[in-house]
């Protein structure tokens, strides 16, 4: 069977991992991260889309253990008075203007005001209309997190999902709804791989050049992630948009890996997506069911009933809407089986509470597992910064990853739809037949599954249907940038790009050229 990895192709390199696995929604993952934080010796590097000071990273039961300070902010401080050998690196997205009003003001002044060892730095190095949406967490060189979530408010939940909590409540708001994600957490030479990518953001920020210690000889790293996965390669996959300044060339290895895993598909494709708007990913379905003398698949997706923000519905909710009927059409008259559905809690009055799904994950018939930063949506595999994982099933790691892979699946399944009985656990590992199963689990409505109404805001109110836009460039493919200047201005004796550099240096901080390691891979197959 032909591999899907291809370094320089669908992924920046492959390597490996001593210690892996997932944690699953931000219970696991805020109690591992305060566990390993308190172990730091070294330092602490932080990458994100967004941040809150005063987030709670241990909550009920878990924080009644907890000594000192369990808040983000006052918990590094806390670290770098106990150790002055501690150093802390924190750069977040130089988030739009858009979202302004759902962000703690005044950060740098926040994080920078306590210790010249915690350094904070907003990344305006994004694409025009793009954003920063990297998930990275590196402790002494030798753990790592990354995945879908942030260190920020209106994230925490535990996998039961109940509807209502009064531990997720943030700095004094209202409690939030039910949340679901999933983080990875490594050890190992990957873990340097990593913390190459994170000197290469920093840098490309304007923050200089950064290097890291090499990894703290240490003996108390204890993963504990919710999910094990055996040790074996890793592959390292990014997205990052063409800008001017610094001359950042296009790297879509995110793309590519999820092209060529639905074409490799032969038995199912399960995701779990916040949104589901590419057209290109689209396309790629439509051709995979269409093809002659291939084998029928079963897909299945996993999606919030609708997206938080009016902004999102416009953005990226009328076009999943659309491009999930016409797939839905398309397995009906190829007879592949296709299932759309989200989840629920049932509150005190017998009335379901979405789950909101957050995650970004896609399993290919227990061969290939992928998780991280990126949505399934045209922006994010074309023009925002975006880190995945993947594993892949071969000769040398074979059936222990393919197990632990359909272990995770089935957990997460199980979770999700709300179904727990091993005759039903059974179901759900089994690739035939499970949208079948699913939509009888979702029809009956005894758990948590039920299928996507497939409706957007402008559907639930006739008067603002007629508003309902064609195009916005909130979900964009590719950066706003002409080719032609891009190949100019990367030229070095280019008239123009003397002129681009020189604007660089005069007015910001931000670099001629990008870091090594944010630069597209070369393919190493003969």
């Amino acid at each position: 069977m032909k591999r899907i990895l291809e370094p320089g192709r669908n992924c920046w390199t492959q390597t490996e991992a001593h210690d892996a696995g997932v944690l699953v929604d931000g219970r696991d993952y805020y109690k591992a991260f305060y566990r390993e934080a308190l172990r730091a010796k070294s330092y602490i590097a932080i990458t994100g889309w967004q941040f809150d000071s005063d987030v709670s990273l241990l909550r009920g039961e878990d924080a009644q253990q907890a000594q000192g300070e369990l808040r983000m902010l006052p918990l590094l401080r806390e670290l770098c008075e106990k150790n002055p050998e501690l150093h802390i690196y924190i750069l977040a997205w130089d988030f739009n203007v858009l979202l302004a009003m759902e962000r703690e003001w005044m950060q740098h002044t926040l994080f920078n005001g306590y210790s010249d060892r915690l350094s904070f730095r907003f990344d305006t190095s994004a694409p025009l209309y793009a954003a920063h949406h990297q998930k990275l967490v590196l402790i002494d060189g030798r753990v790592a997190f990354t995945g879908g979530m942030d260190i920020c408010d209106c994230r925490w939940d535990d996998r039961d999902h109940p509807a209502r909590s009064t531990l997720r409540c943030d700095n004094g708001r209202d409690p939030h709804g039910p949340y679901h994600d999933v983080q990875s957490v490594l050890t190992g030479p990957v873990v340097e791989k990593l913390a190459e990518l994170f000197e290469a953001r920093w840098f490309n920020s304007g923050g200089g050049t950064l290097r890291l210690p090499t990894p703290v000889s240490r003996d108390d790293v204890d993963l504990k992630p919710t999910v094990a996965l055996p040790p074996g390669p890793v592959a390292i996959c990014r997205t990052f948009g063409k800008t001017l300044v610094p001359f950042q060339e296009q790297v879509q290895e995110i793309r590519a890996l999820y092209l060529d895993a639905i074409d490799a598909a032969e038995h199912f494709l399960y995701f779990e997506n916040q949104y589901f708007s590419s057209r290109i990913l689209f396309q790629a379905l439509v051709r995979r069911m269409r093809a002659k003398d291939r084998s029928r698949l079963n897909i299945v997706f996993v999606l919030p009933r609708m997206p938080e923000a009016l902004r999102e519905q416009l953005a990226m909710g009328v076009a999943q809407v659309r491009l999930l009927r016409l797939l839905q059409r398309v397995a009906k008259e190829t007879g592949h089986a296709l299932g759309v559905y989200c989840s629920v809690a049932r509150d005190e009055a017998g009335q379901d509470v979405y789950t909101y799904v957050h995650s970004k994950l896609l399993v290919v018939d227990d061969r290939l597992l992928t998780l991280g930063s990126a949505n399934t949506t045209n922006r994010s595999l074309g023009v925002d910064s975006e880190l995945n994982l993947a594993w892949e099933v071969s000769e040398e790691n074979g059936e222990p990853l393919r197990r632990a892979i359909r272990r995770l699946r089935v957990s997460l399944m199980s979770e999700l739809s709300g179904v727990s009985r091993p005759a039903e656990l059974r179901k759900l590992a089994r690739a035939d037949g499970l949208v079948s199963f699913l939509d009888g689990v979702a029809a009956r409505g005894e758990a948590r599954l039920r299928a996507h109404p497939l409706e957007t805001v402008f559907d639930q109110n006739p008067l603002i249907k007629p508003l309902v836009p064609e195009e916005l460039v909130f979900d964009p493919e590719d950066s706003l940038i002409d080719e032609s200047l891009f190949e100019s201005l990367k030229q070095e004796q280019s008239l123009v790009a003397s002129g681009v550099r020189f604007l660089a240096r005069w007015f910001g901080s931000l670099p001629a050229r990008p870091h090594p390691a944010s630069l597209p891979a070369p393919n190493t197959l003969p």
